[in-house]
């Protein structure tokens, strides 16, 4: 009964604390990228207040829409949720590392996205067909090359295990370092751009319907299931940034309360270097054509099975 209150708490502080700061984080990439191209730019609270003001405003529901339409962003930010509760942060296990491993934490995500299409479908909106069918089309590319780089990282550690894979490499410190690692780390991080769909494979900041991705899916929703279709977005995105940071720059696991309150902000300022990276990076690089995407997916997927193939040959 200790333990399970003990996870339930774990949990919930986890889950609060990337749930506050993944605006902070959408926000600190938006105004890095203004900075970086001469344009003053949103401050950095700004994500707050839209979703504040999307959360106050009702929801207007199409006409052909069913209760998929209405459930699917909750069903969604509950998926994202679970996942982002199953990356290790801090330098403490995660809270369902018991409940789920990385192929869970695939999986979830998948689920996430099939819900939010399959709403984009309900509406009978042509956009919406058109933006679900390119959020599929590029999963059933980005996918693999993220169960790929994850199973690379597997295959050093010796389990598929989140909390496991990052304490093996903390452990370890630079003898982790290895080819493998460095190339699964290239595949990652192009699928986690994918994923969170910035430049060059998505702007998330457009509104034009022949170019959006994801956002082609959202075109209908709008008030207070926006806001949260919004926020399970960030969210998305700073457990993403999390996983990398655990996976290729881990913490000691913290003994007392002052380290723990260190190895949070520790954390959180490796992932903010994450998001500064991610700036500059869309400020050097235009948008990909969407025909130009299954290359560079296609690389991360050879990259991931070229550090699988270089850990078994040299272990």
């Amino acid at each position: 009964m200790t333990d399970l209150v003990a996870t339930v708490g774990q949990s919930l502080l986890q889950l609060a604390l990337l749930v506050a700061l993944a605006p902070a984080l959408s926000g600190l990439v938006k105004t890095t990228k203004a900075w970086l191209q001469g344009r003053t730019g949103p401050p950095l609270w700004q994500p707050y207040a839209d979703l504040v003001k999307l959360l106050r405003k009702d929801m207007v529901v199409p006409e052909h829409a069913s209760w998929v339409f209405r459930w699917a962003p909750a069903a969604s930010a509950a998926a994202i949720s679970v996942a982002a509760l199953l990356v290790p942060a801090a330098g403490r296990a995660a809270p369902l590392s018991l409940w789920g491993d990385a192929i869970a934490f695939v999986g979830l995500f998948a689920l996430a996205r099939f819900v939010l299409a399959l709403a984009a479908l309900d509406t009978a909106s042509a956009f919406g067909g058109i933006g679900a069918s390119r959020e599929v089309a590029v999963a059933a590319l980005a996918e693999p090359a993220l169960l790929l780089g994850l199973f690379a990282v597997a295959m050093r550690t010796g389990t598929t295990d989140l909390s496991a894979m990052s304490d093996w490499i903390a452990t370890h410190g630079s003898a982790a370092i290895a080819p493998s690692q460095i190339l699964a780390f290239v595949a990652l991080a192009i699928v986690v751009i994918t994923e969170t769909g910035r430049v060059p494979v998505d702007n998330p900041d457009t509104h034009l319907e022949l170019t959006m991705l994801h956002e082609g899916m959202l075109l209908e929703y709008s008030g207070r299931a926006l806001g949260i279709v919004l926020w399970s977005t960030q969210l998305k995105q700073i457990a993403l940034f999390a996983l990398l940071v655990a996976l290729f720059a881990p913490g000691a696991a913290p003994s007392g309360p002052a380290e723990s309150a260190l190895a949070v902000a520790t954390s959180f300022a490796k992932i903010a270097v994450l998001g500064l990276a991610v700036a500059l990076v869309e400020s050097a690089n235009a948008k990909l054509r969407i025909l130009r995407l299954p290359e560079l997916l296609g690389t991360a997927s050879a990259l991931a099975a070229l550090a699988l193939v270089t850990e078994l040959l040299l272990p």
